[in-house]
């Protein structure tokens, strides 16, 4: 680089949030922590402050397969129409959250062609009798292969197409930490409290958000970027858990004008 010697530092890493500062003279390890940024938002009427430079938004499987009228869900005969009630607020809540420095990790099932790491267990959702249209098969209407990577079936809703600097982490279980390298990247974020949004609020959502807390982050439900086809009852459920168990209950519309207000 113009006008730099061998003895001047350079970052070393993947992210500023962890980096190195480097030469052939020095190493050094300290890295650059900027002060904390609190954000106020509120979980029946209790505070919760996080801190918005060590916060990430994970959004899970907003997919053609859950939330299209045309995918895998909709094509066994599931309303899909709740999977899309996040669409809106999501659609809403990101670009703001892209524009604080804010990294929007997209948790999509993306399953290998072969299917070579899904056990029967896997599989057999949805496709109890091995004659179903189950993971990795053509889907009915336009043969898109379900919930496989590259495929129609797997993107990302066209509502929410993901944006130059979003991270994207595919899954192969109900949580997004089995066999993947989520936990790396949200540390390599230098991240200890993540939201969450997406479908299925009691299912993956939440299977990912209890494995966070096990692994020591904070966690925040978002509740009006969450939903899930079950019965009603489940999402009570769920955001009973979260409160109860494992964090709070907040909504990405008071995220937003908090926020914004800041700036």
């Amino acid at each position: 680089m113009d006008g730099m010697t061998d003895r001047d530092l350079l970052p070393l890493g993947a992210t500023p949030r962890n980096a190195w500062q480097v030469s052939a003279a020095e190493v050094s390890l300290v890295r650059a922590r900027e002060e904390a940024r609190p954000v106020t938002l509120s979980d029946r009427g209790r505070k919760v402050v996080i801190d918005a430079r060590r916060t990430a938004i994970i959004v899970v499987d907003m997919q053609n397969d859950f939330c299209h009228p045309e995918g895998w869900l909709a094509s066994i005969g599931v309303d899909v129409s709740p999977c899309r009630a996040p669409i809106g607020p999501l659609q809403s809540l990101l670009p703001t959250l892209r524009a604080h420095d804010l990294p929007v990790i997209w948790l999509n099932w993306g399953n290998r062609p072969d299917r070579a790491n899904l056990p029967p267990s896997v599989l057999h959702v949805y496709d109890p009798d091995g004659r179903s249209t189950g993971i990795g098969k053509p889907l009915p209407g336009n043969g898109a292969h379900v919930l496989e990577e590259g495929s129609w079936a797997a993107a990302v809703v066209d509502e929410l197409a993901p944006e130059d600097g979003d991270i994207a982490v595919s899954k192969y279980r109900m949580t997004g930490f089995q066999d993947t390298e989520l936990e790396t990247v949200l540390r390599n974020l230098d991240v200890t409290t993540v939201l969450f949004a997406g479908v299925n609020a009691d299912q993956c959502v939440l299977n990912t958000l209890t494995d966070a807390v096990a692994k020591g982050f904070d966690a925040v439900l978002l509740e009006d970027c969450s939903a899930t086809s079950s019965p009603s009852f489940c999402m009570e459920a769920t955001l009973y858990n979260v409160r109860q168990c494992y964090g709070f209950v907040c909504d990405g519309a008071e995220l937003k004008t908090q926020l914004e207000a800041q700036a």
